[in-house]
């Protein structure tokens, strides 16, 4: 199979949510993949899907995994019930400038606080009081998400003692608990690949710090009480027996009858207060993954700076020196006279 053009393929919006497999063969079938079980063959294309998770007792072959790279479908290999992301394929982005942009977001406190706050926002279907602070607007988010579950209980008579579960006792907790935990988990996945196809890190977050995932849960809490919360109290309320599976199958279906994959990245954008021509730039290494990228110059130095001196400089004493000059260039020198006397 010829090397496709990425902006020959399917746009990430365009494309089918998610498949989930476990205990089966996979391998590459004329130009789509197949599946490979007991009871059958399943032919799937690979330029439709946008992500695969691979469950328990898969094989994949080496066919199979180029097929789908080459269309921009990530690859996720999980536990069982996906409720663990154990690695991830690459995505389709050649270009950096999202990951560079979120990086340099979160790279400063300021930023990094009006991301959160865009953050707590967009959750709210009405305006925020702009007189709220972080801790009021928090405080507020937390009575949205209690609301959500004791409304959803109440709608399917379902008793609701709270989010708790064990993660090393899976059997061991109730139905929905761990309904909630494997509709999260569907929702893990299909931002998971969302970030990935936007080029952007899954381990930057905002709110969340310190995991691989960080930034996947910074994300999927903008649509837990839309999509996960409610699925998961219908489902078992319905008293599905296999639940896990049903669970998956109607979170896929609601994800794609909400058409949520169109909504993540241009949410992502708006988190990241994207510029809407940077969000709309087609990547200019689409046509070429293999074509090199320009050299980085610094902006802050000279060109003939020796560097003996570069490797003697303080960083935080030259963004001082730079921030001096900046306010100097911005004053005009016209401040208000000083009163006599």
């Amino acid at each position: 199979m010829a090397d496709k053009n990425l902006q020959e393929l399917p746009r990430f919006g365009d494309k089918l949510s998610y498949l989930y497999i476990e205990h089966a063969v996979i391998d590459q079938h004329d130009k789509a993949i197949a599946f490979h079980r007991e009871d059958g063959m399943l032919p799937v294309p690979a330029a439709a899907l946008a992500v695969l998770i691979l469950g328990p007792g898969t094989s994949i072959t080496h066919a199979a995994i180029r097929s789908l790279a080459e269309n921009n479908c990530q690859v996720i290999w999980a536990g069982e019930h996906a409720v663990r992301f154990y690695a991830h394929g690459l995505g389709g982005a050649r270009n950096s400038r999202n990951l560079i942009r979120q990086a340099r977001l979160v790279s400063n406190e300021l930023t990094r606080l009006q991301v959160v706050v865009r953050m707590y926002c967009l959750r709210f279907d009405e305006p925020v009081d702009e007189g709220l602070t972080l801790q009021q607007l928090r405080g507020k988010e937390g009575i949205r998400v209690r609301e959500t579950y004791r409304q959803a209980a109440q709608a399917f008579g379902l008793p609701w003692k709270g989010r708790s579960y064990e993660r090393t006792q899976w059997n061991f907790a109730d139905p929905l608990n761990r309904a909630l935990s494997a509709a999260n988990s569907c929702l893990y996945g299909l931002v998971h690949a969302a970030i990935i196809s936007g080029g952007y890190s899954p381990a930057l977050g905002f709110i969340h710090s310190g995991k691989q995932l960080s930034f996947v849960y910074d994300i999927a809490d903008l649509y837990k009480v839309r999509y996960t919360i409610p699925t998961a109290f219908a489902i078992t309320a319905a008293g599905a027996t296999d639940l896990e599976r049903t669970v998956r199958l109607a979170c896929r279906d609601c994800f794609h009858k909400d058409r949520l994959m169109e909504k993540i990245l241009p949410d992502i954008a708006k988190v990241l207060d994207v510029p809407a021509q940077e969000a709309l730039a087609e990547d200019e290494f689409a046509a070429d993954a293999a074509l090199p990228a320009e050299l980085w110059q610094p902006a802050s130095l000279p060109a003939q700076t020796p560097i003996g001196r570069i490797l003697k400089l303080d960083a935080d004493a030259l963004a001082r020196q730079l921030l001096e000059k900046k306010n100097d260039r911005d004053d005009p020198g016209e401040g208000q006279p000083l009163p006599a006397g």
